[in-house]
Formats: C-alpha cells, sequence, structure tokens
C-alpha cells in the first residue's frame, strides 16, 4: 500500500470510526476503535483527555478550531467542584444513557486519579488560544476561573520544599503500579508546561484590564490573578534549576556521583538525598556513552530511578526544561540507543524494563504490565507524535509560552496500531508482524 492511500485511511478512520458527537458536535476520539459494536472493552469506548492532545494538535493543524473549543469547553463543564478534589479534571468521560459521565478516579481500575489529566488540560488550552486566535474565550470568567482552581492545586503551602508535585503510582500515563511514585518526570515536565500555559493565558486577560502602575486592582479575583501569575512564574524559574540539578545526568556527572560522599548533614551538602553509589545501575554508563544525557525518571530519598521515560524526556525538550545543548545531548542518546529505544516498532515507553524480582514486588504481580510489554518497557506508535517536536524545540529555544507552538506532523500518525500489551516483545517484531484488525488505536493512558 502507498503512503498516499495508508494515509487517506488513516483520515478516514479517523473521522469515522474515531471521533465521536456529543450534542450533534464533535468533541473528541475514543480510546480505541472497538472490536465490534456490541464490545464492553472496559473504559477503551470513552474520551481520554491525555490521549485527546495529540487528537487535538492534529485538528488544529488542520484548522478544525470548533471541535477542539468543544473540547476544551466540554472537559470544562466537567472540572470537579467537590471540595476534596476542587479544580481537577477528570480522566475521561463518555456519553452514558444520555447523561455525560466522567471518571476522577472513582471508576478505573485500581482506583488510580490521572494528575496529568489537569495539567494536560491548561496546556491544551493555551495551545488552543495560541493556534485560533480565540482571545475571547481565554478571557471569558470561566476560562480564568479554572486556570486559578488548577493553580490552587499547585501554588499552595505543603511539607515540601520542593518545587515538584509529589503523586502516587499510576497518575500520569503509566496509569498502573509500576514503581512511579513520587516525583515521576513526567508529572514535573507537565508542570512546567502547565504553569508556562496558565501565566501566558492569565497575561492575556490581564492585558484587557486597565491596571494603574500603582493603583491597586479593581477587585479580589483581579488581584488573585496577579499574585498567581507572580508566583507561577518564581516557581517555574525554581522547578527548573531543580530538573536541572537533580534529574539531568550525563557520563561525567554519573562519575560523580559515583565519589559523592553519603550520610552527609546540613545545609551546604552534595548529596543531597544520600544516594549511594551501587543505586547506580552497571549499564547506565555505556548506555550514555561520550555525548549522551538525559532526564532520569524519578528522584527520591535514597532511590534514584534511572529508568529512561521517553515522554517525560520529550516534554522536557519541547517545553525547554532543558538547554538547547543538553537538547543536543538527548537526541545523541536516542539514536544511539535506537536498538533498544526504537527497534522493529517505534516507541519504548520506557527503559529499561523492571523483571523478575522488581516486577514482582513493585506491580504487584501486574500481568499486564510483564517485562517488556504494555507500560514495562511496551512500544507505544503514539508517542511519535512527541519525539519529532524535539528539533523543532531545539531550533526556537525559549521559555517564552507565546512560542509554544506544536510543528507540522504527518497524518499518517493518527493511523490504527496494534499494542504492545497484546504482543508483548523486547524488540517490538511481534507488533510489527501482528495480523491485520488484532488491534487498536494506540493510546496515550
Amino acid at each position: 500500500m502507498k503512503e498516499e492511500q495508508i494515509i487517506q485511511l488513516a483520515r478516514s478512520l479517523f473521522y469515522e470510526k474515531i471521533l465521536v458527537k456529543l450534542d450533534d458536535e464533535f468533541v473528541g476520539g475514543l480510546a480505541a476503535i472497538p472490536k465490534n459494536t456490541d464490545s464492553h472493552d472496559l473504559n477503551y469506548g470513552e474520551i481520554f483527555l491525555r490521549d485527546n492532545i495529540p487528537v487535538m494538535v492534529y485538528l488544529l493543524l488542520e484548522g478544525e478550531f470548533k471541535i477542539v473549543k468543544k473540547f476544551l469547553n466540554t472537559c470544562l463543564d466537567l472540572q470537579s467542584d467537590n471540595f476534596q478534589t476542587q479544580g481537577i479534571f477528570p480522566t475521561s468521560f463518555a456519553e452514558i444513557k444520555g447523561r455525560l459521565v466522567a471518571d476522577y478516579g472513582q471508576r478505573a481500575i485500581g482506583r488510580v486519579y490521572s494528575v496529568d489529566a489537569t495539567l494536560w488540560w491548561v496546556i491544551m488550552a493555551y495551545i488552543y488560544v495560541n493556534r485560533s486566535g480565540d482571545y475571547t474565550w481565554a478571557t471569558s470568567p470561566k476560562v480564568q476561573k479554572a486556570i486559578q482552581q488548577v493553580l490552587n492545586l499547585i501554588l499552595h503551602p505543603s511539607f515540601r520544599d520542593a518545587p515538584t508535585l509529589f503523586v502516587p503510582d499510576g497518575a500520569f500515563m503509566i496509569d498502573r503500579p509500576l514503581d512511579v511514585w513520587g516525583n515521576p518526570l513526567e508529572i514535573q515536565s507537565l508542570l512546567y508546561g502547565t504553569l508556562l500555559s496558565a501565566v501566558g493565558l492569565i497575561q492575556i486577560d490581564l492585558a484587557t484590564k486597565t491596571l494603574g502602575e500603582n493603583e491597586p486592582p479593581p477587585d479580589a479575583f483581579t488581584e488573585r490573578q496577579i499574585y498567581q501569575c507572580q508566583y507561577a512564574i518564581a516557581w517555574t524559574f525554581k522547578l527548573r534549576r531543580y530538573l536541572l540539578k537533580q534529574y539531568w545526568v550525563n557520563s561525567q556527572i554519573i562519575q560523580t556521583l559515583r565519589r559523592r560522599p553519603t550520610e552527609q548533614y546540613g545545609e551546604g551538602i552534595v548529596n543531597e538525598y544520600n544516594i549511594q553509589s551501587e543505586t547506580i545501575p552497571h549499564w547506565l554508563q555505556d548506555w550514555l556513552g561520550e555525548k549522551g544525557g538525559y532526564l532520569i525518571g524519578n528522584i527520591r530519598t535514597g532511590r534514584p530511578d534511572f529508568r529512561f521515560f521517553t515522554l517525560g524526556n520529550c516534554l522536557g525538550a519541547i517545553f525547554d526544561v532543558i538547554s538547547p545543548a543538553q537538547q543536543q545531548s538527548l537526541f545523541s542518546l536516542m539514536a544511539q540507543n535506537r536498538a533498544e529505544l526504537f527497534a522493529q516498532m517505534p516507541i519504548r515507553i520506557c527503559h529499561p524494563p523492571l523483571d523478575d524480582g522488581d516486577w514482582r514486588k513493585k506491580t504487584g504481580y501486574d500481568r499486564k504490565n510483564l517485562p517488556w510489554c504494555y507500560h514495562n518497557a511496551g512500544h507505544w506508535p503514539c508517542l511519535l507524535w512527541f519525539s519529532p517536536w524535539q528539533p523543532s524545540a531545539t531550533a526556537t529555544s525559549t521559555t517564552n509560552p507565546r512560542r509554544m507552538q506544536p510543528p507540522s506532523m504527518s497524518s499518517s500518525t493518527t493511523a490504527t496500531k496494534p499494542s504492545s500489551k497484546d504482543y508483548p516483545s523486547k524488540t517490538g517484531q511481534n507488533i510489527l508482524m501482528a495480523p491485520t484488525g488484532s488491534g487498536s488505536v494506540s493510546r496515550l493512558d
């Protein structure tokens, strides 16, 4: 089949099978195409917020602003107003028997809740406004209130001084137990992008208000906007410094880590999290090579996670968490280790997998996450949406949120792909050779 035919097939599947309507308007894409009309594949027939980020980016590139706005508004209507979860966005939603039903974690397997869904909405809202020029929507009280509620979840006192967001297992794309609790990279990269996007959206609204230099804000809401905007900017600087100091590694840094003293006490110490040299995996030095570098998966007291997480690193490059020079090191690392990360069916969600005793203890014998399967180093073609953004981010490096625009990408990435949870293998060969019609659309969860 020729490339043009594949793209046309993907487009037809996308508009005829993936996109669904709410109130006679397209509102988003299903997690997967059902194998038959009577299928009840758990929640695969729902609209996941995180899954729809590449969907909405594609629609923006196609000029389908109305669909993206409908999606954002529907999510906005579902933002939680319960006291304990006020401000969070749902993981997914669906129309069931004429009623819109959302999942905030109360329906999920294992009762995991998605922190990333809330962060993604703010980022997607900014991308939409930046691409469409719909400043009327951006300055609407409902949108500005939603941003304020999200920032209330982040910019508040806590028991920790670290600027990272502390989450339980399964709070993002890896939504099953995989020892990703604490301060996982993907959440921190999204947090940085969210703060930048929130600042951009608030500034758009403040620009429409008459604010005297030495005059008090006209109302309490505007006063809160100014405070949160200034606080968020300060937080981004602190967060970026922290991520570069604690998460970024290359060959030289690893050698330094091996020589650091332990059991240090006080403020001016070098081994803040008391990391023992034995925690550094034996494969890491060769895997990094001379030019490679990346952001590690997690930092916890005495327990850093040196696994490579693809999406967290891609987002770190897209949002300029890492410098242009570091982005080049990241590209070199991915190219050097393409046999492990890409193999025959790009691209692996993380590397290496948890196996043997680690798999048993840290996943709770999760048979869906066997080694080289699903979230545990499985292959996720949908991640190709994010990897092409990185070179563009290097070319237009800036921390200004107004420059965070997605580059053009081929529509062929909307094609149906089998999932690695059904065809586990170390190289992705089993997915590549999967029979036609046996798989489902790749999911970003």
